[in-house]
């Protein structure tokens, strides 16, 4: 019973990162195909994401090769601190300070498109608002508390959440919920910003699963060998059971 307890003790942290969220998500399209969106992504996730959330699990080069980046544009454009092309997409943030910054040690990301989803990423990228009794000044509707700031707020612009009145029944200003609006501060219009986060997040569904295309290709040719087999084993059967019937 004791090593029960410990092991669902373990696992609450994971638990809780995938946990849904009661929040309407944004549907983002995907296309793993989409090579140069794959490769804006990661430069995306290199220059804001990298200084706190690791990919220990996926190589440099591995994503290079699959995403068609040359090895000269890697090393002088997404690696910036003496690492290997071989190396792990690591940082240099110490164990021991990150929970003290941040509450908890931020989460590798490898994996995130599976844990969550690509549509919970893309909504939650896009659902940050000001403040100011957060620690960083930020909060989220997506992940109510996060204790993460808004790292891409440069390229978003100052986002505040405003009451959303619509006409109802011939009756104006009825509250319709809540939407966020950006101050155009940022070095992107809304629309840029938002075909930004879906680069961001094709980059996660890839690295999350870099052989999905391969086994895709695989599987379609496994049902069309498993169809052609099925059909001969019909005409075995039949063969088989003639003289029986």
């Amino acid at each position: 019973m004791k090593k029960i307890l410990i092991t669902l003790l373990a696992l609450l942290p994971a638990l809780a990162f995938g946990a849904g969220s009661s929040v309407p998500l944004d549907h983002v399209e995907v296309d793993l195909r989409d090579k140069a969106s794959i490769q804006r992504g990661m430069a995306l996730f290199v220059n804001y994401c990298l200084g706190c959330h690791q990919q220990k699990y996926q190589r440099y080069q591995r994503t290079a090769d699959d995403n068609g980046i040359s090895l000269d544009v890697l090393k002088e454009n997404l690696m910036f601190t003496g690492e290997k092309v071989g190396d792990h997409i690591t940082n240099t943030m110490p164990e021991d300070d990150a929970p003290k910054w941040f509450g908890s040690t931020p989460p590798d990301l490898t994996l995130v498109a599976r844990v969550r989803t690509p549509d919970w990423i893309y909504t939650y990228l896009r659902s940050f608002y000001v403040d100011p009794l957060r620690p960083f000044g930020v909060n989220n509707t997506v992940f109510p508390n996060v204790g993460m700031p808004h790292v891409l707020q440069s390229l978003q612009g100052i986002p505040t959440k405003i009451a959303h009145t619509a006409m109802v029944d011939g009756e104006e200003g009825v509250q319709q919920g809540e939407k966020i609006v950006v101050d155009g501060s940022g070095k992107l219009s809304p629309e840029e910003y938002d075909a930004a986060m879906r680069d961001l997040v094709n980059y996660l569904v890839y690295t999350a699963e870099p052989t999905r295309l391969e086994s895709e290709r695989l599987g379609t040719w496994v049902i069309g060998f498993l169809i052609i087999f099925v059909f001969f084993i019909y005409l075995l059967k039949k063969d088989y059971w003639r003289d029986v019937h």
